[in-house]
């Protein structure tokens, strides 16, 4: 379950991915589009969109705007999530209870996304969802950034673009193939360990902190 390079905390701090790891955000995404579209007269195939979530809006646009509208129309894009995509987002399986899994191992969850932060942090307020700390606007190799800042020992993700972040961070990647991409692709892209979706994920943290040293009591050190 584990190994010399990924070895197993006392108090892990682990981070998720949010489109398609810890929410369903295909609903509320594709009726941003459909508004989008409408708003701008050009046609948007909202239904191939919410098919390959995971990457930023910037370049997605790129697939239906000239390279010079594509900046103002991910912000235009922003300023309409709020409304139109938050109430139509659902927790996917598993995701608060995967959170608090982490929580009652003494750890800290962390969201690590590509979407924009405050946007990120809106899901997370109107689920009901907890983690520790919320951090938008990172993909792929950049969010290694944010899981080395705050010491992730593991990084959740449904992208070969998660386990690309995982990776530079050197931390353990964990793939669920409850995106666009398959178990193949995640083991090729390099993930560590692949589950089925977060309802999995207590019992694989259980087997996987079983091999954690056990915390020393700074007064005895």
């Amino acid at each position: 379950m584990t190994s010399p390079a990924h070895p197993a905390p006392a108090h892990p701090v682990v981070g998720f991915d949010l489109d398609m790891t810890l929410i369903d955000s295909r609903p509320g995404i594709r009726a941003c589009y459909v508004t989008l579209a409408q708003r701008t007269g050009v046609h948007i195939d909202a239904d191939l969109v919410v098919s390959r979530l995971g990457p930023p809006v910037e370049d997605e646009m790129a697939h239906w705007f000239p390279a010079e509208e594509v900046a103002e129309m991910a912000a235009l894009y922003r300023r309409l999530y709020p409304e139109y995509a938050v109430r139509g987002t659902l927790a996917l399986p598993g995701a608060r209870e995967a959170i608090t899994a982490v929580h009652a191992a003494g750890g800290r969850a962390i969201v690590v996304t590509a979407k924009h932060e405050p946007n990120a942090k809106l899901h997370m307020e109107h689920l009901g969802l907890d983690p520790d700390v919320v951090v938008g606007d990172l993909w792929a190799e950049q969010k290694a950034e944010a899981l080395r800042e705050y010491g992730a020992h593991v990084y959740v993700g449904d992208h070969v673009g998660d386990v690309r972040g995982a990776r530079a961070a050197g931390a353990l990647s964990v793939g669920v193939i409850t995106g666009p991409c398959d178990a193949e692709e995640l083991r090729t892209a390099g993930a560590d360990v692949v589950l089925d979706d977060l309802l999995a994920f207590p019992g694989w943290l259980s087997a996987y902190l079983a091999d954690a040293p056990e915390a020393v009591d700074p007064s005895l050190a």
